[in-house]
């Protein structure tokens, strides 16, 4: 009896140890973890998720420039840009890319909606910036006060791409659920409804040099879609 105890608890710790083996290590050094490359569509594969990662510069040479297999994540006319962008930054990718710009677009509606100017700075170019101050300036000045959700987005899809060195631009494409409502300096609703979304279609354009060590793309556009 003892004996089978012994030979059950040995075996219990031999598959133990293959189990950590196979999910429980990290990756060596020269081991990179897989990731997307951005290839040619392949109409028989099932879509594949995005892993959340912002796209850093790597110096070196350009790997074989080839776009995403979400082929419905672009239009066919930023093609071209966005393999000059990927040439230019081989880490870039596509789906990653629109993981931040979805992450980006509600966290500057948000700043603007709560009126936090020092959000908006981090995140827009000076232009947009200014544009955003004024909003909330006037809507100060009027006694107004907003409330708004984003309640999810719709689609966000890459419409352009350019590449002038050394900086890339990437403009998208927002269709989103919005609900908001505005009240005056008594509390009053005179606009809006936070029951009733109302659909906004928004074209965002990011920008980023990609010789600088900072990763982060900046709104430097806004338009309706």
């Amino acid at each position: 009896m003892i004996v089978e105890i012994v030979i059950l608890a040995m075996i219990a710790a031999f598959l133990g140890l293959r189990l950590y083996a196979v999910l429980g290590r990290r990756p060596e050094q020269n081991e990179e973890p897989m990731r997307r490359r951005v290839e040619q569509p392949d109409p028989s594969a099932a879509p594949r998720a995005a892993t959340p990662k912002l796209p850093e510069k790597v110096a070196g040479a350009p790997r074989p420039v080839a776009l995403a297999p979400e082929a419905s994540s672009f239009e066919s006319s930023a093609e071209a840009g966005i393999r000059a962008i990927i040439a230019a930054d081989r880490r870039f990718d596509v789906g990653l890319f629109l993981v931040g710009a979805k992450g980006a677009y509600g966290m500057v509606l948000d700043a603007f909606w709560r009126g936090d100017k020092d959000a908006l700075a981090q995140l827009c170019d000076r232009d947009v910036y200014e544009g955003f101050a004024e909003a909330i300036d006037a809507r100060d000045a009027a006694g107004e006060k907003l409330d708004a959700k984003l309640i999810r987005i719709e689609e966000a899809k890459i419409v352009s791409a350019d590449y002038t060195a050394p900086v890339a631009r990437i403009a998208v494409r927002f269709v989103a659920d919005v609900a908001s409502v505005t009240r005056d300096a008594e509390g009053n609703v005179i606009a809006g409804s936070l029951h009733d979304a109302l659909e906004s279609r928004d074209l965002w354009t990011f920008s980023r040099d990609l010789t600088s060590r900072d990763p982060d793309w900046l709104l430097d556009e806004t338009d309706e879609a």
